[in-house]
């Protein structure tokens, strides 16, 4: 996983359009990168649209909104339009990136184990390099701690 202070990997994906997206596109201005398990569940609904609520303060810190899960480009375009999400969601079915930012393990649920999305956030500086991390946050959390950042940083 990238530590504070580290080199963000970059990475390509395809979003919600089926458009190439590559993390390195956007130097020059702040990253929040978030990892959620899967579109339209209520958890990550509330993750997604409280940075959607936020988008003008986090725009203000010169940051932009990237969402991160498994999920295929039809249901993350679905999900935008359904939730009025005004940025990106990339597609990561095969949790390469996920895997690579640490973002992917063992969970539990009812006593069951499965491999799954560990709910993240990164804070990615205009230069690449990690500002901030966040693994195993919940979704009101995540929000509310990179608010909090991206408003010191």
């Amino acid at each position: 996983m990238p530590a504070v202070g580290d080199m963000a990997p970059d990475f390509e994906l395809l979003n919600q359009n089926g458009e190439n997206v590559k993390l390195s596109d956007y130097r020059g201005k702040k990253v929040l990168l978030f990892a959620y398990p899967k579109a339209g569940t209520p958890g990550c609904t509330t993750q997604a649209c409280g940075f959607r609520d936020n988008v003008a303060q986090i725009e203000t810190a010169d940051a932009v909104i990237l969402g991160l899960s498994p999920d295929e480009p039809t249901a993350l375009a679905k999900w935008i339009k359904k939730e009025s999400l005004q940025y990106d969601l990339l597609s990561d079915p095969e949790h390469q990136v996920l895997e690579a930012w640490e973002a992917w393990g063992e969970k539990s649920m009812y006593g069951k184990k499965y491999m799954g999305v560990i709910r993240s956030h990164w804070v990615i500086g205009e230069d690449g390099l990690v500002l901030d991390a966040q693994i195993k946050v919940s979704p009101k959390k995540s929000i509310e701690k990179a608010l909090k950042f991206l408003a010191g940083a």
